[in-house]
């Protein structure tokens, strides 16, 4: 059965690799960036997260299978955390309604195992509280202190979407109106946004230091496509809430073998 798809951040990484799959399977995908998209948007801005939505909604017909939100940046700058958090939970809660006409509806956002990594509190709890303007306002006094110290606005993004995901997929909204929704964290993924880093020995070293990936290390677009696909399939009955891990086996290299016994 053909189900309707919008996938954000789609001309570019891993969001042109989930939507080419999917339209190689024979879905239809409504897709959303800056150029060279069906939906043509900023997902910085409030203004351009509601109309992306309203045009996708339109193209869709109002019902919509499944979304799978890729779009992101990792840059030092105080705009990574508009468009990693507020592009998401802003675009998918108005496009809550046409996915809960939907007989099977799903969605999953691109997290990262940078959520695992240090990160501004506040930045995180205004964010989840959807203050945009008080969350700017802490991201560039961080961005201020120099690239070093604004890298923290990239890992805090991912975890403020990590745990937007839990808290929301329980609620009447999502699980209650049928809508599974997941997350997937990425560990190294080999885009033209990671490129110039992976070019050099010294950068290379760099990253698999902070992202230790024992399985195969850095991973194509495609390991990411293959999960968040299976996430917004009809198949996925009752995964909600999740943050998967898709890293190599970064998470549990970090994080070793036990993440319960802090509630025991």
């Amino acid at each position: 059965m053909i189900r309707t798809y919008v996938v954000t951040g789609s001309a570019s990484g891993i969001g042109a690799t989930t939507a080419q799959t999917l339209r190689d399977r024979g879905d239809r995908v409504i897709g959303i960036d800056l150029a060279g998209a069906e939906v043509e948007a900023d997902l910085s801005t409030n203004a351009g997260r509601l109309d992306a939505a309203k045009r996708a909604t339109e193209l869709a017909d109002g019902v919509i299978d499944g979304v799978i939100a890729c779009a992101g940046i990792s840059a030092p700058i105080a705009k990574t955390i508009s468009i990693n958090y507020f592009g998401v939970t802003e675009l998918l809660e108005a496009l809550q309604p046409a996915l809960a006409a939907s007989a099977a509806p799903r969605a999953a956002v691109v997290s990262s195992m940078a959520s695992l990594q240090p990160n501004s509190k506040e930045m995180v709890e205004a964010a989840l509280s959807g203050d945009e303007a008080a969350t700017l306002q802490i991201a560039e006094s961080i961005v201020a202190q120099g690239p070093q110290a604004g890298y923290a606005v990239y890992p805090s993004s991912k975890r403020a979407i990590a745990r937007w995901v839990r808290r929301e997929s329980i609620t009447p909204a999502w699980a209650g109106a049928g809508i599974a929704l997941n997350a997937v964290a990425p560990g190294t993924v080999v885009t033209p946004m990671t490129a110039e880093l992976l070019a050099t020995e010294e950068g290379r070293a760099i990253v698999d230091s902070a992202v230790p990936m024992p399985l195969n290390s850095h991973q194509p677009a495609q390991s990411i496509a293959d999960v968040l696909i299976w996430l917004t399939d009809a198949q996925n009955t009752h995964m909600a809430g999740q943050v998967i891990y898709c890293d190599g086996g970064a998470d549990a290299t970090l994080r070793g073998d036990d993440v319960w016994s802090w509630n025991d």
